[in-house]
This record gives C-alpha cells, sequence and structure tokens, in this order.
C-alpha cells in the first residue's frame, strides 16, 4: 500500500520515498544550488544533485567531469537550501565502480560531509554489490538503469535503451539486480516507453523515470531544461515550463543599454550622504 507524504515540515527519507510505491507520482529535480533548492524545495519530493552539473553548470561535455569534490560541494550548498526535500547525491564516475570498499567510502564521505538522505549510483546487475556493500551501512541508495549517462563514451553516444529483445532482457535484469541489491528506488533513464511501464510493474521500488515512461512511479528533469535555460540542444524527452533564456538575455540587454546611455544607476541605487540611513 503506498504512503503519502506527510503534512508536517519534517524531511521526507529515502524510506518514505520507497513507500510512495504506486501512490502519487513522486515529484524530482535536480538541483545544484542554494538559491535553486530554496525555491524547489517546496515543490518537490525529491531534489537530486545529479552529476549532470558537470555540463549545466561547469561546461563539460558529458557527466564525466564530475569529481567526489565537486558533487560535495553542491551537495552542501542544496542541504543548506533545503528543508523538506528528500535529497540524494550522485557519485561521480571513478567513485564506486572498481570495488565494494571504493563505492562505500565513497558513498561515506558524500553522506557524511553533506547530510543527503541517498546517494545514486548507475548500473544494475554489474553494480548490486556496490548497492548492497553501501546499504549495508546504512546509506540508502537510487540505483540507475537505462541510458547511463556515465557510459556514453563506452556506447558511442546516447542510445535509447529497450528497442531489441536482449536489451529488455538485460534492462529487466538491472532492474530486478537494484531492487534486490536493497535501492530505494531506480531512476529509468532514456528507455522505450512500454518496456520503462513493464519494470514498473514488475519491481516493488518506486522507478523515476526520464524519457521513460508517464507510468513510472514519478519524474525527473534537470531543472535548467525544465525552466529553459539550457543553452545548448534541449532533449526531446523535456518539457520546457519556461523560457528563462529569453528572460536572461532581455534582462542583459535591458542592463547594457542603461549602463551604456547612463541611466543605470539611478538616483535609486546610489547612495547619498545627506541621509545616513542608507542600506545595501
Amino acid at each position: 500500500m503506498a504512503t503519502e507524504l506527510p503534512t508536517t515540515d519534517i524531511r521526507i527519507s529515502a524510506d518514505l520515498i520507497r513507500r510512495r510505491k504506486g501512490g502519487t507520482p513522486i515529484v524530482c529535480l535536480t538541483a545544484y544550488t542554494y538559491p535553486i533548492a530554496r525555491l524547489l524545495d517546496d515543490h518537490v519530493d525529491l531534489l537530486l544533485v545529479g552529476d549532470s552539473v558537470a555540463m549545466v553548470l561547469h561546461g563539460h561535455k558529458t557527466t564525466l567531469g564530475a569529481s567526489l569534490d565537486m558533487m560535495i560541494a553542491h551537495g552542501q550548498a542544496v542541504m543548506r537550501g533545503s528543508a523538506k526535500a528528500c535529497v540524494v547525491v550522485d557519485m561521480p564516475a571513478g567513485t564506486y565502480e572498481d570495488s565494494a570498499a571504493l563505492a562505500v567510502a565513497s558513498a561515506r564521505r558524500i553522506v557524511d560531509e553533506t547530510g543527503c538522505q541517498a546517494v545514486k549510483l548507475e548500473g544494475g546487475v554489474d553494480m548490486a554489490g556496490q548497492i548492497a556493500a553501501i546499504v549495508a551501512t546504512g546509506i540508502p541508495v537510487m540505483g540507475h538503469i537505462g541510458l547511463l549517462p556515465q557510459s556514453v563514451e563506452k556506447d558511442g553516444g546516447y542510445k535509447i535503451k529497450g528497442r531489441t529483445d536482449e536489451t529488455v532482457a538485460a534492462l529487466f535484469a538491472d532492474a530486478l539486480a537494484v531492487e534486490g541489491a536493497g535501492a530505494f528506488s531506480v531512476v529509468i533513464e532514456g528507455t522505450i516507453e512500454t518496456v520503462a511501464a513493464d519494470i514498473t510493474r514488475r519491481i516493488a521500488i518506486p522507478t523515476i523515470g526520464i524519457g521513460a515512461s508517464g507510468d513510472c512511479d514519478g519524474q525527473i528533469l534537470v531543472i535548467d531544461d525544465m525552466i529553459g535555460l539550457t543553452v545548448d540542444r534541449v532533449p526531446k524527452f523535456v518539457k520546457e515550463y519556461a523560457d528563462l533564456r529569453s528572460v536572461i538575455a532581455h534582462a542583459a540587454e535591458s542592463y547594457a543599454s542603461e549602463v551604456r546611455s547612463r541611466t543605470f544607476p539611478g538616483p535609486g541605487h546610489v547612495f547619498s550622504a545627506a541621509t545616513g540611513k542608507d542600506k545595501t
């Protein structure tokens, strides 16, 4: 039976997210900064400090530009700006794949230094041991299957999963492995809609879709994509709920015009020695 969210100000736990299986869809967005976390916190159930920060804020071509220090710094900022949402921090490439011991050490550092509620890592059958080891230490883990951004160079690009019988079987095996290892939820990315829907019905933990299916137990988008701030290609699965590219460009144009014409700063934006009461 699905559990609904409490109406109190208590922070949402990973366990509460797990118990939302089959209930009201779980609302998730990425967040990388204090002000964005402040703005999103009242409206979402889960904030993901995604390794997409490497691309979105730091200009890398892939998520492989993310480091553990980078993820921790952004995780700390999001935790400072969030009071309600379950905050999950991505484990970047190279911090968990080689061994369960490495995975545990990295996860422990993330949780200890940010105070986040959970970590997320990519992979299914091949990462089940790492998930189980982290969970055994008391740290909740969100899984991630389907299109794996950390593996795009190895896969030869961003390829949608679930188009062949072989890849469908692999996706189901990955989902079951993540569930069996003790993950509290799993992201399904870039996967054929019917396959993601079938996986959602098959496993007992919530699925969070991104380019997957409306039948998933929740949805996630990159915040910059969702508010129209992405300056490069916007993925097909994204719906832009605002156009902040145009808003920012117009604001910068107006500012530049006023500076050049010396209409900014005006009397209301400078300090007067006469009053002695000016505030910054």
